[in-house]
């Protein structure tokens, strides 16, 4: 047995390796590669895909995951066992769809991209639906060679994001969400809505100093810069490989300095989940976090529970006028608090509020359960997006770059994904709300120790990796299961608030 493990830790460690490089290229590529080295960049990552390819297709590699999994019960550490698990689950698709079609998909994603850039400057749909029918095709392929008696359809779209996730789940959730939500997002929205300082959305705010403040607030939420990076790009992200090589990336405007702040916050979420991951999982396939939910929880918790807080800004609004003293004159921390929390019938999902976020990923999630119950033509999606937005957020876009074409997800042929985004800010709640029970939060937030929420996400969440489940991870941090009712009641409970003017 012992031979055996040791041949899977070989073919690990080639694996973490290439990863690392694709990692590093896709880095480079997004943040400060020349505009001119794509034509080279891409030759090298072909002849470097290929070798990637073939060394996760190697028959000995496979016969050796199959062995290990064949005689677990020989194998004394249960990490190495879920280890051998996560990446059979994610050879599922290599290992079992044809390799000619898996090379046409490749092939049709290379080129989606760019026909995805062009139907926006077009401002037109149909001029997608030709890459966006092979891409659903070839989705469907996935499904009907992944499928299992447990799990058909669209549920494996789901759980290949959200392990353990199904349509089941989600219908049970978001239905919850309309209920709830939807009529009080109504009630909220209706009317005039208040006005504020036009210095907040008139002045320019120079870059060189909005970057300022994004280096006050990654010291402040203790983002190690030892272990980590911040670059400019265009569509911020986090990206990591070793809880010693974390990287955020954030967007400036000189006309919205609110974007670069948030982007910010909701990245450092991200990077100190993966800084806070036990130095054990570097270099394995559990590196990380067991879903994308729980990931995006935390950077949801840091964006806006945290960082939209009034105790934040009571505490940190004397930076921001700091940096911009003419553009920030007489205007209070209270008035910038409201503002950034404005709630609105938004029809950019990127651009929405806390409170209405989560009705723009029903939106999505309806639309993509449609198109694989084959209930949803594809050239139809404009049409349903438009019914389902006036249904779900109160607003209709006016064109398709306001309706579908203003995500990239699709073209990626990332479906499935999106729900996940909507659960991450449930979690989020649910956590936040069991973290308080333990440590006051808002006291914490006042008097700047941040270390002591770190330490407690660290303890409770982070450290696991993808050793856990997004289920075992919540029971474990919060003494219960899922339950979308924290998210529901913290959303009232802070909008009523606003709404009111009454903060406390």
């Amino acid at each position: 047995m012992e031979k055996t493990i040791n041949k899977y830790l070989d073919y690990r460690k080639k694996i973490i390796a290439f990863r690392y490089v694709d990692w590093l290229i896709n880095w480079d590529q997004k943040t400060q590669a020349p505009p001119k080295s794509a034509k080279f960049r891409s030759e090298q990552v072909e002849v470097l895909s290929e070798m990637y390819f073939d060394l996760r297709r190697d028959k000995e590699f496979l016969e050796t995951i199959d062995e290990l999994l064949a005689n677990e019960e020989k194998i004394e550490d249960e990490d190495l066992i879920k280890d051998i698990k996560k990446i059979a689950k994610e050879l599922r698709v290599i290992r079992n769809v044809p390799i000619d079609e898996y090379i046409k998909y490749q092939v049709t994603l290379a080129k989606s991209t760019k026909v995805w850039q062009e139907a926006r400057d077009l401002k037109d749909f149909d001029h997608i639906v030709p890459t966006l029918e092979k891409i659903i095709d070839y989705q469907k392929t996935v499904i009907k060679y992944l499928e299992t008696d447990e799990i058909k359809g669209y549920d494996v779209l789901l759980d290949l994001f959200e392990e353990g996730s199904s349509v089941e789940f989600y219908d049970k959730f978001f239905d919850e969400l309309k209920n709830e939500l939807i009529p009080f997002v109504m009630e909220i929205t209706k009317g005039a809505r208040p006005k504020y300082n036009r210095k907040l959305f008139t002045r320019e705010y120079p870059i060189y100093k909005q970057k300022e403040i994004s280096k006050y607030l990654i010291q402040k939420l203790q983002f190690d810069l030892d272990r980590g990076a911040i670059r400019d790009t265009v569509h911020p992200f986090t990206s990591g490989i070793s809880t010693d090589d974390i990287r955020i990336t954030s967007d400036y405007h000189e006309n919205n300095f609110i974007i670069s702040i948030f982007s910010v916050l909701h990245e450092i979420g991200h990077a100190i989940y993966d800084q806070n991951n036990d130095p054990k999982y570097n270099g394995t396939f559990l590196f990380g976090s067991p879903s994308y939910g729980l990931h995006e929880a935390q950077a949801r918790l840091f964006e806006n529970m945290i960082g939209k807080s009034y105790s934040f800004w009571q505490r940190h609004y004397h930076r921001l006028v700091e940096e911009f003293p003419k553009q920030l004159s007489g205007i209070e921390a209270l008035e910038f608090y409201k503002y950034v929390n404005q709630p609105q019938r938004s029809k950019i999902r990127t651009e929405a509020d806390e409170l209405t976020y989560s009705l723009h990923i029903m939106v999505r999630y309806e639309i993509e359960k449609e198109i694989f119950e084959d209930k949803l033509k594809i050239r139809d999606i404009p049409k349903r997006w438009r019914t389902l937005m006036a249904k779900y957020v109160g607003v209709k876009p006016l064109n398709d770059l306001e309706g579908p074409l203003q995500d990239i997800h699709w073209a990626l042929g990332s479906f499935g994904y999106f729900p996940a985004y909507a659960l991450g800010s449930a979690y989020a709640a649910q956590i936040y709300n069991a973290m308080n029970l333990v440590i006051n939060v808002e006291s914490v937030i006042e008097n700047e120790n941040m270390s002591i929420v770190n330490y407690w996400l660290k303890e409770n969440i982070n450290k696991y990796g993808g050793s856990k489940t997004s289920e075992e991870i919540l029971m474990l941090a919060t003494g219960e299961k899922f339950n979308p009712k924290y998210y529901i009641s913290y959303l009232k409970s802070k909008f009523t608030k606003l709404k009111s003017g009454k903060l406390k």
